[in-house]
């Protein structure tokens, strides 16, 4: 890689560990591509609405919850999950109906995101090319059980096998990479993310396809949040607000297509921008099973800055985990500020925001949702407002951490030093992720 280019990237160190992001694909509330997506962020618009009517989990309004609130009905939700172009993808009409949904949207996701890159899928077949996919849920499974016995045929098995998410794209496709479907429960598609990047330092894959799904589509994926008291009763998510109470339920996936940043320079691809490095680490032990660690989570940012080659003052943006919990907020501010706001001028906070403000939380497909949000604002040479900031969180001092949450449009701070942004994804068992 020449001197230039390593500049134009701001690769001052590890410049071989850098991966590039050639394409990208989402399907997001009130965001149908990257481009409704951007122009949604952009606006300061919301897509959480209350459920569709078609949706069964209205059934648990407040008949058998003695506290009378039921289960929250707003929520992030896309329009005709249930539509799929099997002809296209050379599925059966038959085994259409038996594959989990979220199985159809991630080919149709990895189609687009390879159109985006200007890569002919008929060009990876029998390649190293890899499939890492995050994925939470199994409604559709679970939706199966309910009708009995009767409803299971032979599809029924791969089609609701949630390894299947992962491998329909490698069959699809030909590829001979690694294939994999991954839980690390909220963390999984950022997680996805970095063993996809690691695969192609290691050289177990040449091009990787990297990303999550998730599909509310069964009553009891919102009724066990609910009772376990996670879910904010009004519907909104008010990240480092001081009305946070809760996140809100959201729905959609996102596919990032990866290679080697001195590979994709010499093929001419596209680059929307290079992952310098990441990290991945749990919380190993804390106050209880669900409770997030500050300690842990500034590790997990302090490792990815050393797999970068960056420094802490270098990071201009920071697209939050965010959820708006009265516990989960804080502590990811403390970690945050004991990692990048060290040193930091106190006129150059860093910007911090959470695309869950927009559409809700994804759940196993938040982490990728948020890197395709940062990946828009770097091509786009703009920071997009997170929504529902009025008033800070009183256990977050912004001021003393040296952060701010961008809740405007706006310039980058340092536009013309290379612009470098981190993404967080923490999963409830404790498994962090940071890129």
């Amino acid at each position: 890689m020449s001197e230039s280019e390593c500049t134009r990237y701001g690769l001052n160190a590890t410049p071989q560990r850098a991966i590039a992001v050639v394409g990208l694909a989402c399907r997001l509330p009130g965001a149908p591509d990257p481009d409704g997506l951007w122009r949604l962020l952009r606006n300061g618009d919301s897509a959480v609405r209350p459920a569709p009517a078609d949706r069964p989990w209205l059934t648990f309004a407040s008949a058998e919850d003695t506290s009378g609130d039921g289960v929250p009905r707003q929520g992030g939700f896309l329009d005709e999950v249930d539509r799929f172009d099997a002809g296209f993808f050379g599925v059966s009409p038959r085994e259409a109906d038996a594959m989990d949904p979220q199985q159809r949207l991630v080919l149709e996701l990895a189609w687009e995101a390879l159109e985006d890159s200007r890569i002919l899928p008929e060009h990876l077949r029998s390649t190293s090319a890899g499939v890492f996919i995050g994925a939470a849920h199994d409604d559709y499974a679970t939706l199966l059980h309910a009708l009995g016995p009767e409803a299971v045929t032979h599809q029924s098995f791969t089609g609701t096998h949630r390894a299947l998410v992962a491998n329909r794209v490698s069959y699809l496709l030909g590829l001979r990479g690694p294939s994999l479907t991954l839980d690390s429960a909220q963390s999984s598609s950022l997680v996805a993310v970095h063993l996809a990047c690691e695969s192609l330092r290691s050289g177990d894959s040449d091009l990787a396809l990297a990303g999550g799904v998730n599909l509310q589509l069964a009553p009891e994926s919102s009724l066990y949040p609910h009772r376990f008291g996670a879910l904010s009763p009004d519907g909104r998510c008010y990240a480092f607000d001081a009305r946070a109470n809760g996140f809100v339920r959201g729905e959609g996936g996102g596919l990032v297509v990866l290679k080697p940043l001195d590979r994709a320079l010499a093929d001419g691809d596209p680059i929307r921008a290079v992952i310098r490095g990441s990290a991945v680490n749990n919380d190993g032990g804390g106050d209880t099973l669900t409770a997030p660690d500050p300690r842990a989570q500034e590790d997990v940012i302090r490792r990815a800055l050393r797999n970068a080659g960056t420094a802490p003052h270098d990071i201009q943006y920071v697209e939050l985990h965010g959820t708006g919990t009265p516990v989960g907020d804080p502590v990811e501010a403390a970690a945050l500020g004991a990692a990048l706001g060290e040193g930091r001028p106190s006129d150059e906070p860093l910007r911090v925001g959470s695309l869950k403000t927009n559409v809700g939380h994804l759940e196993g497909a938040a982490g990728i949702a948020g890197l395709v949000k940062t990946v828009l604002a770097l091509q786009h040479r703009e920071l997009p407002p997170s929504l529902n900031y009025r008033t800070t969180n009183p256990d977050i001092p912004l001021d003393a951490l040296r952060l701010r949450v961008q809740n405007t449009n706006g310039p980058w701070p340092r536009p013309d030093t290379p612009l470098i942004a981190g993404v967080s994804a923490f999963g409830m068992g404790g498994t962090n992720a940071h890129v």
